[in-house]
């Protein structure tokens, strides 16, 4: 639990000044988040934020200068190359109508999607849910996103991709865990599915991570759709 003393930090970046300031009035009204930092495009975002000390980035897809695609690739391997112990988590704003380069958002290193329209109530627990790392993947609005954007691989291209060997890695009771993490399920809900402590699923996830070399449960989610583990919309 985050302490009131010691605050998320988060930073918008959008290119709407009104939609900036009305995210940062619901943001700061919270006593665990603080606007930390903001950026009107793509290029003052990437040098205001490559080394500002902020936790958690909203950052729109669309930009003049550089996109929300590009400023986050670079960022992230940026903030990797210079402590992956600690890097930020980046939130893409979006809308459906908007999503063509959303998914390569993830696999350059953003951690969920919000809508730009959602409730302040569940933007607010994105932004809690992408710090904290190792809850629900992301806002109930991934899971209907991912199941938009992704195309599974055929058959023959899953064999073949360079995942396929980091899966075969992967006990019978991980990939078990892998697939309840792609259809959405949060650490309680998989050790309900599975009859274990909650601190069983937690220490299968962190090795899932850690075998697939993946960031966050996204790009777990991502893979799986990708290898045709999940199809969208089960």
């Amino acid at each position: 639990m985050i302490s009131p003393d010691s605050p998320i930090k988060v930073a918008i970046v959008d290119d709407q000044q009104l939609l900036r300031a009305g995210f940062k009035m619901v943001i700061d009204s919270q006593p665990d988040l603080h606007v930390v930092a903001e950026a009107g495009d793509g290029a003052s975002a990437l040098s205001t934020l490559k080394d500002s000390d902020v936790d958690v980035v909203l950052m729109d897809i669309r930009m003049p200068e550089m996109d929300g695609l590009a400023v986050t690739a670079k960022l992230t391997e940026y903030w990797s190359a210079k402590d992956p112990s600690v890097t930020p988590r980046i939130l893409i704003l979006t809308t459906f109508d908007l999503d063509e380069y959303a998914l390569e958002a993830i696999r350059a290193g953003a951690s969920g999607f919000l809508l730009k329209d959602a409730p302040p109530e569940e933007m607010l627990n994105a932004i809690r849910t992408v710090h904290e790392g190792d809850a629900v993947i992301a806002p109930s609005t991934t899971r209907r996103l991912l199941g938009r954007l992704i195309t599974p691989l055929p058959a023959e291209q899953a064999v073949a991709s360079p995942h396929a060997d980091k899966l075969a890695s992967l006990t019978e009771r991980e990939m078990d865990v892998l697939m309840l993490i792609a259809k959405g399920m949060s650490n309680t809900e998989i050790a309900r599915e599975l009859f274990v402590a909650e601190a069983t699923v937690k220490t299968h996830v962190g090795r899932i991570l850690h075998k697939l070399g993946a960031r966050d449960r996204v790009q777990i989610v991502v893979t799986a759709y990708e290898n045709g583990l999940v199809k969208p919309g089960e």
